[in-house]
Formats: structure tokens, C-alpha cells, sequence
């Protein structure tokens, strides 16, 4: 019996993760989704394209799941008329390809509020707001019945979207979301600006650390076994 549950413990332990990270996530995606009242109506620029994309309508988010092992993920966020006055963390929609912040007396919108949105294609703002990462980082731009249309999420990155001026030598450049892009040492290179070339020495790097750590644990031990003796 002992070895039986000393069986299930991992097993109910992973469950139990499985169970909080997803409560968590659902949780995350409610908050953003309820961020004002009402929801996405059909009529809308947000509620067309959830219908044709599939999607399902949760508040002010449109949801889909792209197989059935995985959670839904934010394709659409519709915010506009939540009289919102500034944007500045929307990461829990970070997944989204579209989103409407029109009819909003915004004043500011943070330069790292879509940071990491690397899908969101369009962007309905008001129409005295500048689009994320100005009109360079968008293939069109326009104001229309007093609306900015964001259209066309464009890469930071130069046109073979691999090497950048911006990033390093060794280096790959991945766009990042709107006038961002992230740099990562490209393969067989590594360290401080990806000048380290060859694998990362792993071994090297934590055999001694870990030998160190039961080294020091053992010395631990008989110190403390010693004095525990000597009482």
C-alpha cells in the first residue's frame, strides 16, 4: 500500500498543477474580458471577425482554441466605449489579432502596453491616438469616420527577418509587437552579446556548483550529527 501511494503522489501533484495553472489562466483571461461591462455584439468590427474566425464571444474577448488540447486563447478584444482614459497592461490578450479601443477618451497609451503582441494584425483607436510603435510599424494606416485603423503589423527586423543591425553579431532578430524586437544568440553561439561560440558548457558551468552544494550539505551534516552527539 505505502508503495501505491507513494505512486499516485506525483501523479496527484501533477494534476493538481495542471488544475491551479489552468484555473490561474482562465482566471487571467476572465479579468481582461470583464475589464468593463457588456459584449462583443455581432454588429461589431470585433464580433464579424470572431464569427468568421470560429471564435466564441466571453465579454469583451472572442476565444478560440486551436485544438482540443489546449486552453482557449484571446483572438479579439473589444474595449471600446469602457471610457477608458489610459492603457497600459493588456498582456493577458497578448495572443490577440485584433483589437478595438475606439470611442475611449484615452490620453495615454504606455509604450510597452503591447509589448509581445507579435499576432495583433488590427487595431481600431481613437482617432487623436497615435498607433503602438508609430505608422513605421504598420503596413497602413488611416483615420476614418474619426477612427485610426492600424492595419498590418510590419517586423522591426530587417527584410530576412533573421540578422538585424539592431541586434549583435551571432545574433537573430524575432519581431516582438509593435516597434519591438527581441534578439537571441543564434545557434552555436552563446554568452554576454552572443560572443561565445560552441555549445553552452553546462557541465563546466554546474557540475562544479553541484558538487560544491553536496560537498558543503555532507560537511553539514557530520557537523551537526557531531554536536547532536556530543549533547
Amino acid at each position: 500500500m505505502k508503495a501505491g501511494c507513494s505512486q499516485l503522489d506525483p501523479l496527484a501533484l501533477v494534476l493538481i498543477f495542471n488544475v491551479c495553472f489552468y484555473g490561474s489562466y482562465q482566471l487571467s483571461e476572465l479579468r481582461v474580458c470583464k475589464l468593463c461591462s457588456g459584449s462583443v455584439h455581432n454588429d461589431t468590427t470585433v464580433g464579424e471577425f470572431c464569427s468568421s474566425s470560429a471564435g466564441r464571444i466571453d465579454g469583451r474577448c472572442c476565444l478560440r482554441n486551436d485544438n482540443t488540447t489546449d486552453p482557449e486563447r484571446i483572438i479579439g478584444l473589444d474595449l471600446s466605449n469602457c471610457s477608458l482614459t489610459h492603457v497600459e497592461d493588456l498582456h493577458e490578450a497578448s495572443t490577440a489579432l485584433m483589437i478595438d479601443l475606439s470611442h475611449n477618451p484615452i490620453v495615454n497609451i504606455s509604450d510597452t502596453a503591447f509589448q509581445g503582441f507579435i499576432e495583433l494584425n488590427y487595431m481600431i483607436l481613437p482617432g487623436d491616438i497615435l498607433c503602438p510603435g508609430g505608422n513605421i510599424s504598420w503596413s497602413k494606416v488611416e483615420v476614418k469616420a474619426g477612427d485610426r485603423l492600424c492595419e498590418g503589423q510590419k517586423s522591426m527586423c530587417n527584410q530576412t527577418g533573421q540578422l538585424s543591425i539592431d541586434c549583435p553579431e551571432n545574433s537573430l532578430c524575432a519581431p516582438y509587437g509593435p516597434g519591438f524586437f527581441e534578439c537571441s544568440c543564434a545557434d552555436n553561439y552563446h554568452g554576454y552579446k552572443c560572443l561565445r561560440e560552441g555549445e553552452f558548457p553546462a557541465l563546466q558551468v554546474f557540475g562544479p556548483l553541484g558538487a560544491s552544494t553536496v560537498l558543503i550539505s555532507v560537511l553539514l551534516w557530520v557537523t551537526q550529527r557531531r554536536k547532536a552527539k556530543s549533547l
